[in-house]
């Protein structure tokens, strides 16, 4: 197994590529297929880039992004964890994905294609931060 990659960034969509960067080494390393590199690059870039759009404004934002990933038999965790306000992505409703789009509710796109593209994810809120966990298969 490959050493976990531990990343801090700020909270700042300039920064995602370095952390795509530090992601397609540790894909690399991990031996992960191209297909579950993609996913996981997809999947904590979408997660990363929220924090960075929307949990920064104003008292209480986000002041770093913290991502961890590692590899377990046959799975991937990648964790994004922030100090903005508490926020629980994953409370909102599925967004109606057979509706007209001039018919849809702006925003939760991404949040809903994360959790199609992972086995599993789970929000909590300890310590004054933010933490998402994803698990996504190995194989892809």
């Amino acid at each position: 197994m490959p050493q976990p990659l531990a990343l801090t960034i700020p909270p700042d969509t300039d920064e995602v590529p370095r952390l795509l960067d530090a992601l397609e080494g540790f894909a690399e390393e991990a031996g992960l297929s191209p297909k579950a590199a993609h996913r996981l690059a997809l999947v904590v870039e979408e997660l990363a880039a929220n924090v960075a759009m929307h949990g920064t404004g104003g008292a209480g934002g986000a002041t770093y992004i913290a991502v961890t990933v590692r590899a377990e038999a046959d799975e991937v965790i990648a964790t994004v964890e922030d100090d903005g306000r508490a926020f629980d992505p994953l409370v909102r409703a599925a967004p109606d994905t057979d509706a007209a789009l001039e018919d849809r509710e702006i925003g939760g796109l991404g949040v809903h294609f994360v959790q199609q593209m992972t086995k599993a994810i789970r929000y909590s809120r300890e310590d004054g931060l933010n933490r998402l966990t994803a698990v996504l298969d190995a194989a892809g």
